[in-house]
């Protein structure tokens, strides 16, 4: 199991419009070999931003990989720089793999 997980700064205020932009967009994953689940997660908040973090779960690091090179990946990303404002900076990934 490969655990991708990507952490977003948002701007204070903005939180519902970045739920919203995750809510309503077509992520391609489904149908996608290897991919098992898909979770927004929110985290705490201060006077300069809300954290969160998408959270997927893949079979292995391989189907993972693939799917970053994949023509659904470039669908479900073609409208990543849309939202000026609400994030603050690039999201940060982080990668897992399960030990145990």
């Amino acid at each position: 199991m490969f655990v991708a997980m990507n952490r977003f700064k948002i701007a204070p205020g903005r939180e519902s419009e970045f739920i919203e932009i995750w809510k309503n967009r077509d992520s391609h994953l489904e149908g996608v070999p290897g991919f098992k689940e898909f979770h927004l997660l929110q985290g705490s908040g201060n006077e300069e931003f809300t954290l969160f973090a998408s959270h997927s779960i893949w079979e292995s690091s391989e189907a993972f990989e693939a799917w970053t090179h994949s023509e659904a990946f470039r669908k479900a990303h073609a409208n990543a720089g849309t939202s000026k404002g609400v994030y603050l900076g690039h999201p940060q990934f982080e990668g897992f793999e399960s030990v145990v």
